[in-house]
C-alpha cells in the first residue's frame, strides 16, 4: 500500500489518490527497483538490484530490442530519450517515478476518455480505467502507441472510494436531498432556518 504523503507530494494531483492507489495496485510494485524486462513476449530474468545505480546499469544493459519496466509504477525507460545515456538514477526513485507514471497514466486516461467521447458519468469511470490500465500495460490503446501520443487534455471524472473525512467537504455535503415521496418523520427533520440569533440583541 502507498504512503498517503508519497501520493499527495509526488503523484499526478489531476488523479485522485484513491485513483493513484488503485493504479499502483494493477500494475506496479512495492519495490521502487523493481525491474521487468520483456522481449518477444516473454520476461527475461534479470538479477536482482541492491542500488538505484545498479538498477539503471540492468536497465541500460536491456534496453535494446526489450521493453524494460522499472520502478513504483513499472513505467517503461527510455520514452523519450534518444539515447540510454540519458537515464537518470532518478528513474527509481520513489517519488519520482510516482510523478512521471502517474502523469503518463493521467494521459492515457485523457486518451481513452477521449475515445469513450469524455463521459460526464462517474459510474462509466471503472470502465475507463480497465482500459487506461490495459492501454498502460500493452502500450496500445485502439492501435495507437499511448506512450508516444499528445495528451488530449481536458479532466477526466473519476469514481473515487475515498471516504469524506475532510471537514470542508463534510460541511459541503451536509443537506442532504430528501425525495418528495420520503416519509416525514420530525425527529428526522433538518434545520431550514437558523434561529440561533433570536433573542440575542437588545
Amino acid at each position: 500500500m502507498l504512503d498517503a504523503a508519497l501520493i499527495k507530494e509526488c503523484a499526478d494531483p489531476s488523479l485522485k489518490p484513491a485513483i493513484v492507489e488503485q493504479f499502483v495496485q494493477a500494475v506496479g510494485s512495492e519495490d521502487p527497483l523493481a525491474i521487468t524486462v520483456r522481449a518477444g513476449g516473454r520476461i527475461i530474468l534479470v538479477p536482482k538490484p541492491k542500488t538505484p545505480e545498479e538498477a539503471i546499469e540492468i536497465v541500460r544493459d536491456n534496453i535494446g530490442g526489450s521493453v524494460v519496466r522499472v520502478g513504483l509504477t513499472q513505467i517503461p525507460a527510455g520514452i523519450g530519450l534518444k539515447d540510454v545515456s540519458e537515464l537518470k538514477v532518478n528513474l527509481v526513485e520513489p517519488c519520482a517515478n510516482l510523478r512521471m507514471g502517474t502523469t503518463m497514466f493521467a494521459k492515457i486516461l485523457r486518451i481513452v476518455a477521449k475515445w469513450y467521447g469524455n463521459p460526464t458519468s462517474e459510474e462509466v469511470f471503472p470502465q475507463l480505467f480497465d482500459d487506461a490500465v490495459y492501454a498502460w500495460q500493452t502500450g496500445k490503446f485502439e492501435g495507437e502507441s499511448v506512450f508516444q501520443a499528445e495528451d488530449p487534455g481536458g479532466a477526466v471524472v473519476q469514481r473515487s472510494t475515498v471516504k469524506i473525512d475532510d471537514a470542508a467537504q463534510v460541511e459541503e455535503n451536509t443537506i442532504a436531498e430528501i425525495p418528495d415521496d420520503a416519509p416525514i418523520n420530525p425527529d428526522d427533520a433538518c434545520i431550514r432556518i437558523d434561529l440561533t440569533r433570536i433573542g440575542g440583541q437588545k
